[in-house]
C-alpha cells in the first residue's frame, strides 16, 4: 500500500538503537508518507502520525499499474519524490550545520511555505500541532533546549505561539535568523 496524507501532520523517523527517535520529515497534507514503497517492498524508516490524520491508501499494484499507463502521474510521483529529498538534505544541512535558534527558526519558515503551498496557511500563521519534544526529534534538540530557544524567538518578537498556532511576526527576520532561503522547496 501507498499512503498520502489528506489531512493532519505525520512524520517519518528512524528509531535509533539506544530508542531515541530522529524524525526526518514533517508531512503536511498533500505528502506522500511513503512513496518509495512503490519501488522498494520494505522502507528504512517508520511513518507515524503527530495529529489526527486522514489518509487515503493506494494499492502498490494499482499505483504501478497507473505509472505504465499514465505519464503525467508517472512525472508527479518522480517530482514528488524529488520534492521529497531537496527537503531532506535541506533538514540534514540544518540539523548539522546551524546552532538552536537557527534551526527551529529554519523549520518554522519551512512549515510556513510549504503550509502556505497547500492552502493552509495564511500570510504569517499557521497550526502548529507540535509537542516541544517532537521538535527535538526533529532539529536534535533536547526538549530543555527547545524551550529555551522558543523562550528567546518569543521575547525578541520573531514568533508568537499561542495555543496551537504559530505566528511569525517578521517573516524577513525569522529566515535571517534561520539561513532559510526557501529554492529547494520550488524543485
Amino acid at each position: 500500500m501507498l499512503h498520502f496524507l489528506l489531512t493532519g501532520y505525520a512524520c517519518r523517523y528512524k528509531l535509533l538503537s539506544d530508542g531515541r527517535r530522529q524524525i526526518a520529515a514533517i508531512l503536511v497534507p498533500g505528502d506522500s508518507c511513503d512513496l518509495h514503497g512503490l519501488l522498494q517492498k520494505t522502507l528504512d524508516y517508520s511513518v507515524k502520525t503527530l495529529t489526527d490524520c486522514t489518509i487515503v491508501e493506494i494499492p502498490r499494484s494499482a499505483a504501478l499499474g497507473w505509472t505504465e499507463t499514465h505519464p503525467r502521474l508517472t512525472r508527479a510521483l518522480w517530482w514528488s519524490c524529488m520534492a521529497d529529498e531537496a527537503v531532506l538534505r535541506e533538514w540534514l544541512a540544518n540539523v548539522a550545520r546551524h546552532d538552536a535558534r537557527q534551526r527551529i527558526a529554519h523549520l518554522f519558515c519551512d512549515l510556513l511555505f510549504r503550509l502556505q503551498a497547500v492552502g493552509l496557511a495564511g500570510e504569517n500563521s499557521y497550526d502548529f500541532p507540535l509537542t516541544q519534544e517532537e521538535l527535538g526529534d526533529m532539529t536534535g534538540l533536547s526538549t530543555v533546549h527547545v524551550n529555551r530557544t522558543l523562550q528567546e524567538l518569543r521575547i525578541d518578537g520573531s514568533v508568537i505561539l499561542k495555543g496551537r498556532r504559530m505566528t511569525i511576526i517578521d517573516i524577513e527576520r525569522l529566515k535571517t535568523i534561520g539561513a532559510f532561503e526557501g529554492s529547494y522547496l520550488k524543485v
